[in-house]
């Protein structure tokens, strides 16, 4: 071998190693994406409030916060990303649910950090609530609408009882006879007179729900419960949408207002909601709510507006007392019946602080202290709530501070209402979960006035344009660019927009819970013909379950009779109802049978109610 090869060889095996070298840290890059963020959520305090539990989603893991030095001591990894925690009254144990279809509850041994137990749960588990002694715990299954009761003594499950919709959070009573539970979603078709979200009461004693509480119409978007410590109330955390107008200004809440809602524990129904909002300043997306433990205030976290309110508790029921004996108590509200209308009502009863990071959601109280755990910034936001303080709110970072992505960017700034004008809503508002759908008609003024639509999903609407139900924008970034115009009534530098695109894009399908281990059932394996026989396939093409064409089904009514409606994805489908342009289906069922007069929609009238069922499971598998 030459010399001059030696040098080329020499050349080629260092341009070798550095190409390996750049592999090996692009690979290092990428395995440690995912764990690029903590996003904490949600907050548990010991007995003593010396210590703070904190999940971190997309960390995959528990921070334990010593409240004293004022930082985290303890790190504990899970299998995979937290969704909600209780701890155990003894003060050993963490319970931690997590998962998707096959969710699960880690019992998490706090002195060794490590998993004690792995419990069973349902589709997506959340908000996890332990009896006080400690026997009993109850999981929210949020997609397959039930709560699953986990004997904690004999690690078996006790039973699974039903509720209505998306079950977000739940709170026990003192004496553990009822779990009262957010549902998140409102049910049942969209096009009447009332749509809202309600509370289930669920008796755990006989395992079955003894009474659904009805919440104001337009309520949706909820997201916390507490009861309060004399066992007298539950509140509850939502969004009060006036889906009934239509959408031409933003002006003293004219689309979304934030409510809390207060539930008579005792009489088991709704004594009253007040919004939390000022007469021009919107506090958008209200999410963890608590009581001091002397019961003097209610905190409540705006992971939109980024603050807390602090409520005077029992200055709030006093003047609703003197209200319901029909004394003046505002130049608004002259019956009970008016509150939820009045935007002045907690004037004098709260104060607002505001945090310095961003999007608090979980909220826990220590004495005079608020904790929220503050999801885009990585941080815990600490403010004392003592009113002669001049409390100063402060954010402990809880890892190393990071630039956001785009992506990351895009999330944010599509849960953030500060882009809004006089921050009464975000763009999760109306699109909760990560871009989906608040189940309510809107009257958006892009096609017309007077004739309202049902919500969209955003999830592949940048892959399959047109976009909005009538096709009038001609894919999702004009669509974008119109809400930030049209429906936060602002002007956004175009990066604002282009990472929201990004974000949305990023944006994956949730697995079906109709699916059997992650497999079609037998009834879906044979609804998969009748969708072809039926002619369903001609349009909704598979893969994206759309051909991206505008039809006239037959459906238009009113202003919209003989319009001609763009094809939507059936990816996701069971979690988008209610169903057709004006939600006027309650299910797949009606959409198929009840509304497709004239087989418009696909040849349906045929069908035996067999296949009628096992088409509605393929469609709701998908």
């Amino acid at each position: 071998m030459t010399k001059q090869q030696r040098r080329v060889n020499k050349k080629k095996l260092l341009i070798y190693l550095f190409l390996i070298f750049i592999g090996f840290n692009s690979f290092i890059f990428t395995a440690r994406a995912g764990e690029e963020y903590l996003s904490p959520f949600a907050l548990v305090a010991d007995n003593e409030g010396k210590t703070l539990y904190i999940a971190e989603a997309t960390a995959k893991q528990v921070a334990v916060f010593n409240t004293g030095e004022g930082k985290v001591t303890k790190v504990i990894s899970l299998p995979e990303e937290p969704t909600g925690m209780a701890a155990s009254p003894d003060g050993q144990l963490v319970y931690v649910t997590a998962g998707g279809p096959e969710g699960k509850v880690y019992a998490v041994d706090l002195k060794s950090g490590k998993i004690r137990d792995t419990l069973p749960a349902g589709h997506t588990p959340v908000a996890p609530a332990i009896s006080s002694d400690g026997k009993v715990l109850y999981i929210c299954n949020q997609f397959n609408n039930n709560i699953s009761i986990l004997d904690l003594t004999t690690k078996s499950e006790l039973a699974k009882v039903a509720v209505t919709r998306e079950p977000a959070a739940a709170a026990l009573t003192a004496d553990n006879k009822f779990l009262f539970v957010a549902n998140h979603l409102p049910a049942g078709a969209a096009d009447g007179d009332y749509a809202a979200a309600v509370v289930s009461v669920l008796d755990t004693t006989t395992k079955k729900v003894v009474k659904t509480i009805d919440l104001p119409n337009g309520s949706t978007g909820l997201q916390g419960i507490c009861v309060s410590p004399d066992g007298q109330h539950a509140y509850v955390t939502h969004i009060l949408s006036r889906y009934q107008l239509p959408t031409t200004q933003l002006d003293r809440g004219w689309m979304n207002t934030n409510a809390l809602s207060i539930i008579d524990i005792s009489k088991k129904q709704l004594l009253n909601t007040v919004l939390l909002d000022d007469v021009d300043l919107g506090a958008a997306n209200p999410w963890g709510v608590a009581c001091t433990d002397n019961g003097r205030y209610i905190c409540v976290a705006h992971a939109g507006t980024h603050e807390v309110s602090v409520i005077d508790a029992t200055s709030l029921h006093n003047k609703l007392a003197n209200l319901a004996r029909g004394e003046k108590v505002s130049d608004v509200s002259l019956s009970p019946a008016d509150v939820p209308n009045d935007l002045s009502f907690l004037v004098g009863l709260r104060r607002r602080l505001k945090l310095t990071g961003n999007g608090p959601r979980g909220l826990v109280v220590i004495g005079t202290k608020a904790y929220a755990a503050e999801y885009f910034t990585d941080s815990l936001g600490v403010v004392d709530i003592n009113p002669e303080s001049y409390p100063k709110a402060r954010s402990i970072v809880l890892g190393t501070e990071k630039s956001p992505t785009k992506i990351r960017k895009g999330q944010m700034l599509f849960n953030d209402a500060s882009l809004c004008f006089q921050h009464w809503q975000s763009c999760a508002s109306c699109h909760p979960g990560g871009g989906r759908v608040d189940a309510l008609n809107w009257d958006l003024l892009n096609d017309g006035i007077g004739n309202p639509k049902n919500t969209k999903s955003m999830l592949l609407a940048h892959k399959t344009p047109p976009a909005m139900m009538t096709g009038v924008r001609p894919d999702a970034e004009s669509a974008v660019r119109a809400g930030i115009r049209h429906i936060q009534f602002a002007v956004r530098p175009e990066e604002d927009a282009v990472a929201i695109d990004e974000y949305l894009k990023s944006l994956e399908p949730v697995q079906s819970p109709f699916l059997v281990k992650g497999k079609l059932s037998k009834a879906a394996e044979q609804g998969r013909g009748v969708f072809n026989k039926a002619g369903c396939a001609s349009c909704h093409t598979p893969g994206l379950y759309t051909d991206l064409q505008k039809y006239n089904i037959g459906t238009g009514k009113g202003l919209d009779e003989n319009q001609s409606f763009d094809t939507p994805t059936l990816v996701e489908a069971w979690r988008t109802g209610p169903y057709l342009y004006d939600g006027r289906a309650k299910t797949i069922e009606e959409v198929l049978t009840k509304y497709n007069v004239g087989d418009k929609h696909g040849h349906t009238s045929t069908l035996t109610d067999e296949e009628i069922n096992n088409l509605t499971e393929f469609i709701l598998s998908l």
